[in-house]
């Protein structure tokens, strides 16, 4: 049997890869693991989930693991990942918990844990809670038993975090936010509309089986739409548990994170709040994206998919800004992990004191066309050790040159092997793209 926690938590199928009682066995060992730690202290978690329907009885089943096992638990209802992990901070709390399966179809859900802090799990406590799984249980009794408090309330803390975030006030700003029917159908265009902003709201009335499904950052028609009909200055779209932002300006040109990102490392750096003229990018990033940067005089430092390992870089190296091209951008000077309503607020800022259209500013990296293949039904883990593909893709990079790149890598989140390319042209990187993908299927079906 692999790892059980993939790069972000453990995810699969409600009710057939995650089910309740493995919910519940995964708190009940991250409870044990955490009172490891707690040197004897009462530790507290705190508890939030997306609207996904699964979510109703994973949020029972991990609240009832964490409470038996002697953890009292703050329940704070539908709110977005970066929320949680900010109240895990501002409250104290020894264990964060997030039931999402971010951008992924309503039947999907996961569990993802966060420490003391607000940080994400380090692999190595994974490897403890993972540890305990299976082993007998010892629950608490009598007044030992963990305590569950609605916790609801504690939100405005995360509103109120948020709006100190920017100086500039979004007044004059129309914008249409698409919040993907997801854990910021609520809280995201009121935060926006608070900041200022004239906000029109799509993707905003979860029934608990429409998260995801053809609205927010996994499909940007709708909200290309919605700007086009109403006239706004521009639109945000948020993922389902709003950790990922993306945009579309107002002539319905799709605004994807490496562009975010690059709009404020320049503002950050032109203020003097990015540190050492660095930004963290992950080996996804488009090539126009690196090569705006190094005309900018900005270090590009490259990591692994997944913003884990994205925020590992950032905080070695103490970086203020770093994300991925699927629009996680963390600002570490505000958050502990990629911020959707964060990056958004941000991004709306610059927008706004700059008195620029986002096209405008977006156009400060030029986007080279990519192409991404998912190959599925075949066998991930052999990527790395096959030398026929490593022989496909050295031919394929010779053939690109310095024009373009590809990259072959095993998806951390699904059964996938994803195949990315990168040429001077749209059709030279499919031609490329599809005979990797072909050269994988032989190779590892």
């Amino acid at each position: 049997m692999g790892r059980l926690f993939g790069t972000d938590g453990v995810r699969g199928v409600a009710g057939r890869d995650l089910t309740a009682p493995l919910a519940m066995e995964l708190a009940i060992a991250a409870a044990r693991v955490r009172a490891e730690d707690a040197g004897g202290r009462r530790p507290v978690a705190v508890v939030g989930r997306d609207p996904r329907a699964s979510g109703e009885f994973l949020e029972a089943a991990v609240v009832a693991g964490l409470a038996s096992a002697g953890m009292d638990v703050l329940r704070l209802g539908v709110l977005p990942t970066p929320g949680v992990a900010h109240l895990t901070g501002e409250l104290g709390a020894d264990l964060g918990v997030m039931l999402s399966a971010s951008h992924n179809p309503a039947p999907d859900n996961g569990v993802k844990f966060f420490t003391r802090g607000g940080h994400k799990l380090p692999d190595a406590v994974e490897d403890r809670i993972e540890a305990q799984l299976g082993r007998p249980a010892s629950f608490a009794v009598g007044a030992d038993v963990g305590r569950v408090t609605d916790a609801e309330a504690e939100v405005r803390r995360y509103r109120e975090h948020l709006l100190a975030s920017i100086e500039q006030r979004l007044d004059g700003l129309t914008v249409v936010v698409d919040s993907a029917n997801g854990a910021a159908s609520q809280i995201g265009p009121e935060v926006l509309a608070a900041a200022g902003a004239e906000v029109i709201r799509i993707g905003d009335r979860p029934d608990g089986l429409n998260i995801n499904d053809g609205c927010g950052s996994t499909d940007l028609t709708a909200l290309r739409d919605a700007v086009r009909a109403s006239g706004a200055g521009l639109g945000i779209a948020f993922d389902g548990d709003a950790d990922r932002c993306l945009a579309v300006s107002a002539d319905g040109s799709f605004v994807d994170g490496d562009q975010i990102m690059a709009v404020l490392a320049l503002d950050m750096r032109e203020s003097g709040r990015l540190r050492e003229d660095t930004v963290v990018a992950t080996v996804m990033s488009n090539l126009g994206f690196k090569l705006a940067m190094r005309a900018a005089a900005i270090t590009v430092v490259e990591t692994a998919v997944g913003d884990r390992y994205v925020l590992e870089a950032m905080r070695e190296g103490d970086f203020s800004l770093g994300g991925e091209q699927s629009g996680h951008v963390v600002m570490l000077e505000h958050a502990t992990t990629g911020d959707g309503l964060l990056t958004a607020l941000h991004l709306l800022e610059v927008v706004a004191r700059r008195k620029q259209p986002l096209a405008e500013l977006a156009a400060v990296m030029t986007r080279l066309p990519q192409v991404l293949i998912n190959v599925r039904g075949v066998d991930k883990s052999r990527v790395g050790s096959s030398a026929e593909l490593a022989g496909a893709v050295e031919r394929a990079e010779a053939e690109l040159g310095e024009t373009g790149r590809v990259l072959l890598r095993p998806s951390g989140t699904e059964p996938v092997v994803r195949v990315m390319v990168e040429a001077a042209s749209q059709e030279q990187a499919r031609e490329v793209a599809e005979r990797l993908a072909a050269e994988v299927e032989s190779a590892l079906g």
